[in-house]
Order: structure tokens, then C-alpha cells, then sequence
């Protein structure tokens, strides 16, 4: 243990998947599958929609895409059980630029924007919808009035998210740069703001949904602040990304907050949950295998 009672990083590294709970800073579910943890996840956004439409009260989302393997369930729950989404303001984390920070067109196959509305809202039954008016995603022009934009509809209900490679949630990278720095509070009060993928990310996403082409991966990005996110009533941060965030998660959970991992400021949310697969919870191999 280090002076301030964390852990020193063999130490996050190696501890075995069943002591995450003891360890981590955090509340951690870790489910055998990945299909049941977006099933609940699913079903608790369809119960959280109907508890504020009970109550005659607006439903504040701020969603990514990714994790988005619950979206047909959620369809399927929404209009077997006519839920109405007409009060739901939604609020997406990011969007994607290309290199000259201009917005991909909506039918762009990497529009997030577009990716929202195919696979999510228009597939919802029409008398359901949420009003077109509701449904906010970031951009150069409306990112200085993002913030209050979500602090009128008085503040997210949830945020739920994925956590990349390099500690990121949303677009939060961590800086690329040895000429410039970002502390801290920095990091933890930043608003929505444009800036470009950090290269470790870009490698990720090109890996696992381009087949390894970088160039199909959009390098500039406009993304919600660490501030909205950590103002969110809940934070749900969710990954079933295996060996691909292992690392990362060990870190989310028991490393000292620190921009070069900004999804460790999680830690400061009074009511943060992680959730994860079996494989993601399991250790990091420390030697090189014939597998590998």
C-alpha cells in the first residue's frame, strides 16, 4: 500500500477478480455474461422513464453510443410495455468531427447522431417518440450553452458510459501533449469542448470496429465535460471489453484520481456504480503466453 492507502500498481494489477469488491473505491457488479448486464441495463432506463412518467416528471438522459448493445432491448421494452418516451430529454455525450472539426453528415456510417437515431429513437413507436426537441447532441455551435442546456431540464437523471483504454469517458482523453498541461481540477470542471482523439484511442476503435483502418476512424471529436458528467444524479459506467480494459478498469477502481485516467474522478460521485463482464473483471496476464 502506498502512504495514502492505495495500492501500488503490481498490486492493482494482480489482485484476483473477487477481491475487486474489498479493494476498489466503488460499487462493482461483475456479471458472468455481457447479455445480462445490458439486459438490466435496459430494463432499469424502460423503469426509470416510467417512475418519472408516474410521477409527471421529465426523464434527463445524458447517453453515449457505447454502450449500445441494450438499444433493441430497451426498443423491445419500450413498446411492448407503451412507455412514453415523449418527456425524455436526452442529452448525447459526443459526437465525432473529421480533421477540419466539422460535423459528419447524419447518414455518415460514424455519425453518432445519426447512430442515435437509427438504432434508438426512430425505432421506438411513434406515438412514444421523445419530442424532436428534446434530443441534443454537442456541437461547435451549441457547446458553450451545453451545460446549461442540461442544468434547464434540471440535471440528468443518469449518465451511463463506457470507459476507453486510456482512462477516457466520453471524449475526456487524457493530454497527448509534453508542451501543454492539464491539472486536475482542470480535468474535473471541463465543459464541452472540441479535441482530437488521442492516437492509443484512435488504435482502439480501428481495431475493434474498422479491422484495424485508422483511416475510417474520424480523428476530432466535440465531447461532454467531466462537469456534467460528475453533476449527473447517477453514474453508471459500464464495460464488457475483456482484455481490452482489464487495465483500465483496475485503475477506475483503486488508483488515485489523476487526469492521465480521468474516469478515476468517478471516484469523487456520491452515487457512481461500475458494472462489467467476468472477462473484463479478470487480472491482467503479468507473463506472455503461447495465446498471445
Amino acid at each position: 500500500m502506498s502512504v495514502e492507502g492505495r495500492l501500488s500498481w503490481n498490486d492493482m494489477m494482480t489482485i484476483p477478480a473477487n477481491q475487486l469488491h474489498r479493494d476498489g473505491r466503488l460499487p462493482l457488479t461483475i456479471f458472468d455474461e455481457a447479455a445480462p448486464m445490458f439486459s438490466r441495463l435496459a430494463r432499469e432506463v424502460a423503469d426509470l422513464i416510467k417512475e418519472n412518467n408516474d410521477a409527471d416528471r421529465p426523464t434527463v438522459l445524458i447517453q453515449p453510443v457505447g454502450p449500445k448493445k441494450h438499444f433493441p432491448e430497451l426498443v423491445e421494452i419500450t413498446n411492448r410495455e407503451r412507455i412514453s418516451w415523449r418527456r425524455v430529454v436526452s442529452f448525447n455525450m459526443d459526437e465525432w468531427m473529421d480533421w477540419q472539426c466539422r460535423l459528419l453528415p447524419v447518414d455518415h456510417p460514424w455519425s453518432f447522431k445519426g447512430y442515435m437515431l437509427r438504432n434508438l429513437f426512430s425505432l421506438i413507436d411513434t406515438d412514444l417518440q421523445p419530442a424532436e426537441d428534446n434530443l441534443h447532441f454537442p456541437t461547435p455551435t451549441n457547446m458553450d450553452r451545453y451545460s446549461d442546456m442540461i442544468a434547464e431540464a434540471g440535471g440528468a437523471d443518469l449518465c451511463y458510459a463506457g470507459f476507453g483504454f486510456s482512462g477516457h469517458i466520453a471524449n475526456n482523453e487524457p493530454p497527448a501533449s509534453r508542451w501543454w498541461r492539464v491539472g486536475l481540477d482542470d480535468m474535473r470542471n471541463s465543459v464541452t469542448r472540441i479535441l482530437p482523439l488521442n492516437d492509443e484511442t484512435l488504435v482502439a476503435f480501428a481495431h475493434r470496429s474498422a479491422g484495424g483502418d485508422t483511416s475510417m476512424i474520424p480523428p476530432m471529436a466535440v465531447t461532454i465535460g467531466m462537469s456534467d458528467i460528475l453533476s449527473s444524479k447517477r453514474l453508471l459506467l459500464i464495460s464488457d471489453g475483456g482484455p481490452w480494459k482489464q487495465h483500465t478498469l483496475r485503475v477506475l477502481l483503486m488508483h488515485e484520481p489523476t487526469v492521465d485516467y480521468p474516469c478515476t474522478l468517478a471516484q469523487e460521485h456520491a452515487n457512481c456504480e461500475v458494472w462489467v463482464d467476468a472477462r473484463t473483471a479478470e487480472a491482467p496476464p503479468r507473463i506472455i503466453t503461447d495465446a498471445q
